[in-house]
């Protein structure tokens, strides 16, 4: 069963290789395809619109496709999905608290009405915010301001104007990606569905303090402000978005564990691990997650879920942290681009370790391993090695 807060599915989204691989085996490429396709290359500019470089992206990249689009129709496509295998789907069920009874070996979660549930194993996927992290690690855990803010917005290129201004009907010659960078800030406007949809995503320094939700209405005039020196294609996409969101970037230290004492209560995605926008990997790590439990949990069996979601976490800690600081690597190098620079320095990254890895078959090939030392040695929480 799974349990959802929203009542409707929303937002924008990114899904890389190493996430589409695992959607693609499960039947959902077409559909997926039809609605997210993504752009065969990626123009950086300078931010007065300078060409910095052309950066080709072919598709499939090691045998996989990345799904680009609107969150809310990515969302709609896993959920029908997963009420085709049967799975319960409740909407608008806000956990409120979290609870293990390991003497009968389970966990469960209470929502807002006060009706409770129980299981083998919570999944707790709430967010950057999460209320499961605190029953996890024993204490509060609040993120901390970034430094940066994103504002999104998603429109209709036609009904909006795009398509008829000069600056910006580009963007409707099929799908388009283009980013422009320095001055501590880049913006990236992104065309789907053969340049029928339109997204723009500017992230930009922000040392406001976060109060309550971390999401919250934007100004398309103070975008405009931030740019009204920059390439005037970028006023000209902003200035068509009928509405915007202000997204304030969070992070957090990297966490003690993401398992509850008796490895019940398991914290993935943004709960467990937030990733920067720059990483372009937020939600293909929190597939990646999923697919792996799924993998533990059903080798390690329902009589030893400790041994599964501790497996489980051995596998997923170092790869999470390096996909993290490469998202913050990229940032800085974008940001500091100055006018009249170029080269492939500048391009997104797309490594093989990154994008190639198949975390289902990655997971079946070293459970064995890693839960015979576990068994053997014991259980210790996970320790990170810092990369080269």
């Amino acid at each position: 069963m799974i349990l959802e807060k929203v009542r409707e599915l929303k937002q924008l989204g990114h899904l890389g290789p190493n996430a589409g691989r695992i959607l693609a085996r499960w039947g959902l490429h077409e559909r997926l395809w039809e609605v997210s396709r993504s752009a065969d290359a990626m123009h950086l500019y300078d931010y007065l619109g300078g060409l910095i470089l052309v950066q080709k992206m072919t598709w499939p990249l090691f045998g996989a496709f990345a799904y680009n689009g609107h969150r809310g129709l990515l969302h709609e496509i896993l959920f029908e999905h997963a009420k085709s295998l049967g799975i319960e789907i409740r909407m608008g069920h806000q956990v409120v608290e979290y609870w293990e009874d390991e003497a009968n070996g389970k966990a469960g979660v209470k929502i807002q009405t006060g009706e409770t549930f129980d299981a083998d194993v919570i999944v707790a996927a709430d967010g950057v915010k999460s209320l499961a992290r605190k029953y996890v690690i024993g204490y509060r855990d609040n993120p901390k301001p970034s430094g940066y803010a994103i504002y999104r917005a998603w429109f209709d290129a036609e009904e909006h104007g795009i398509v008829t201004d000069p600056l910006t009907n580009f963007l409707t010659h099929g799908d388009q990606f283009h980013t422009w960078v320095g001055k501590d800030m880049h913006v990236i406007a992104v065309s789907s569905r053969g340049g029928k949809a339109i997204c723009f995503f500017i992230t930009h320094k922000d040392t406001a303090a976060v109060d309550g939700d971390w999401s919250s209405p934007g100004k398309i005039e103070d975008i405009l402000d931030l740019v009204k020196d920059w390439d005037p294609r970028c006023a000209a996409i902003i200035c068509k978005a009928p509405s915007c969101i202000d997204w304030k970037l969070l992070v957090h230290d990297p966490l003690p564990t993401w398992l509850s004492q008796s490895g019940r209560v398991v914290l993935i995605g943004d709960a467990a691990h937030p990733f920067l926008p720059s990483s372009a990997q937020g939600a293909s790590q929190a597939i990646e997650d999923g697919v792996t439990l799924a993998v533990t949990l059903n080798l390690a069996g329902k009589d030893d879920v400790r041994l599964g979601t501790r497996t489980w976490e051995s596998i997923r800690y170092q790869r999470v942290y390096d996909a993290q600081i490469m998202g913050e690597s990229t940032r800085e190098k974008w940001h500091g681009a100055k006018v009249g620079d170029s080269g492939e320095s500048f391009e997104f990254p797309m490594p093989e370790w990154l994008m190639a890895f198949d975390a289902e078959a990655h997971a079946y090939a070293v459970y064995e391993r890693i839960a015979q030392s576990i068994v053997k040695d014991g259980y210790r929480q996970p320790c990170l090695e810092e990369r080269a």
